[in-house]
């Protein structure tokens, strides 16, 4: 079915409508504000519930091609709109950010680098040790399914939606739908297990709480009614007030900002094509193995935007580029890609491998508990809970997720975890949380197999917690508050 301007305009405004009324629910209800749950995450919900696989079942449609109760077309827009929204994403990252040298970024935020590589390639090998010894013999699962834990808690949402045409293209298309219904688990678990964590580590006196819920719930209803002005005195605020002054004297328009992303793009699909040339005309003749044919587009064009910051950097052309801005296009970018990818979720997907996903979530949780408990505080030397509390929340849901466990945890970054955990970025977000080993992950699994891979994570999640007890454990205190419930 061959879709009109019109009509993608028409999907676009009810995904507009869905993120105002969703907005609108979280201001009339406590409880789901006090959930953290993302508008985007609620609007999502609100089209789920409206569309064929719930409402749609029990209420006939006013249309004669119809989607539960929206047009069929509206339907088919929303489903396409994910892989190409995420690169817009994963494009505007790093664009607007200085991007310090690996030295600097090593000695502040080495430990938590450790910390979150050893969450993310442990992910991997307990999810494909699941699947190998239970999903694909018990269940009849694709062995693909190892790799949902990462993909769904790891990556997120934005990930899992961006992926659906790679799950489509290797025959596992119910890993789409897993996934995200993973990732809709990893951000409500992250919430509500970081905060009984918090709270539990200010009764053991690992860290003091300093009201920081009260001051988390500030800050959330600040952003909530939109009034900056009302934002405490905080670190946070400072850097607030200095990104609002530099986009104030910014003299190009938005459209300069959307044509930097739009640059990060191309160079990103300029790389991705060139790299899948070589594929062709070396290893991949002849029939071959193909790893970069399956992979997206976005981790690529997270390269790019990398490549366009290096440029404006180059030429002195930061006054002109404002975080700020970038970070409202990602927003607003992630925003439509989660509701239409929550939108399109198949709820008959996951009623029929229920119990494997049960089985993938519970596992996924407890693997980010044990490295939370056992492994940060032997290898964060100082703050271990602060900082490695962001790591958590990060490997459950997404990066806001961890930001927001850290202000709950830290409310005026006495320990300097924002900082670290800003830089354990550009050490970890290229290659996995949605980079280009997750991106990789399920072509390399179909081509080599789910054994030869779990050996490969294996060996990395062991390497990096033998190198981060060897190099940072010797500098973390045997006394004190470096160890849960000293």
């Amino acid at each position: 079915m061959t879709m009109t301007v019109g009509e993608l305009f028409v999907a676009l405004v009810l995904v507009s409508l869905a993120l105002l009324g969703s907005n609108a629910i979280r201001n009339v209800s406590p409880w789901l504000r006090r959930l953290f749950l993302p508008s985007s995450v609620v609007g999502g919900f609100i089209l789920l519930l409206l569309g064929p696989e719930v409402l749609g079942r029990a209420v006939t449609a006013p249309f004669e091609e119809a989607a539960g109760l929206f047009p069929e077309y509206v339907y088919e827009s929303w489903a396409a709109m994910p892989g190409l929204l995420i690169n817009v994403v994963f494009a505007a990252l790093f664009i607007g950010r200085p991007i310090p040298g690996l030295r600097t970024i090593w000695l502040r935020a080495g430990p938590q680098v450790v910390v979150g590589q050893t969450m993310a390639w442990g992910q991997y090998v307990v999810g494909l040790t699941l699947a190998i010894l239970i999903l694909a013999p018990m269940f009849g699962m694709n062995p693909m399914a190892g790799a949902l834990i990462e993909i769904g808690f790891e990556g997120g949402h934005g990930t899992a939606a961006g992926m659906a045409d790679t799950f489509a293209d290797l025959g596992f298309e119910e890993g789409a739908d897993l996934a995200l219904g993973l990732a809709t688990v990893g951000i409500v678990s992250g919430v509500l297990i970081g905060t009984l964590m918090i709270n539990l580590a200010a009764r053991r006196g690992v860290i003091t709480l300093d009201n920081s819920r009260k001051t988390s719930e500030a800050l959330d209803e600040v952003r909530l009614q939109g009034d900056e002005n009302d934002l405490p005195p905080t670190e946070e605020y400072s850097e607030f007030k200095k990104d609002l002054a530099q986009e104030e004297e910014t003299a190009d328009p938005l459209s300069l900002h959307i044509g930097l992303v739009g640059i990060a793009i191309v160079v990103g699909w300029l790389i991705l094509n060139g790299l899948q040339w070589i594929e062709q005309q070396t290893w991949a003749r002849d029939d071959g193995m193909e790893i970069l044919a399956h992979v997206p587009l976005f981790p690529i064009a997270m390269i790019g935007g990398v490549l366009v910051q290096l440029c404006v950097t180059r030429f002195g052309l930061e006054p002109h580029v404002s975080s700020r801005t970038m970070s409202r296009i990602a927003g607003t970018a992630l925003d439509f890609t989660i509701v239409t990818a929550l939108a399109t979720l198949s709820l008959t997907a996951l009623g029929e491998h229920f119990l494997p996903f049960l089985l993938l979530a519970l596992a996924g949780i407890g693997w980010s508990l044990f490295v939370l408990i056992v492994i940060a505080p032997r290898v964060i030397p100082e703050n271990w809970f602060e900082r490695g509390i962001g790591d958590f929340g990060q490997s459950m849901g997404v990066t806001v997720t961890g930001l927001l466990l850290m202000r709950m945890a830290d409310p005026k970054n006495r320990s300097g975890a924002f900082e670290s955990f800003g830089y354990k970025q550009l050490m970890f977000e290229p290659v996995v949380g949605g980079g280009l080993f997750t991106a990789a992950s399920l072509p390399l699994i179909a081509q080599f197999g789910a054994p030869t891979i779990l050996g490969l994570t294996l060996i990395l999640t062991i390497a990096w917690l033998v190198f981060g007890l060897l190099y940072f454990g010797r500098m973390v205190p045997e006394r004190g508050r470096g160890r849960w419930g000293s």
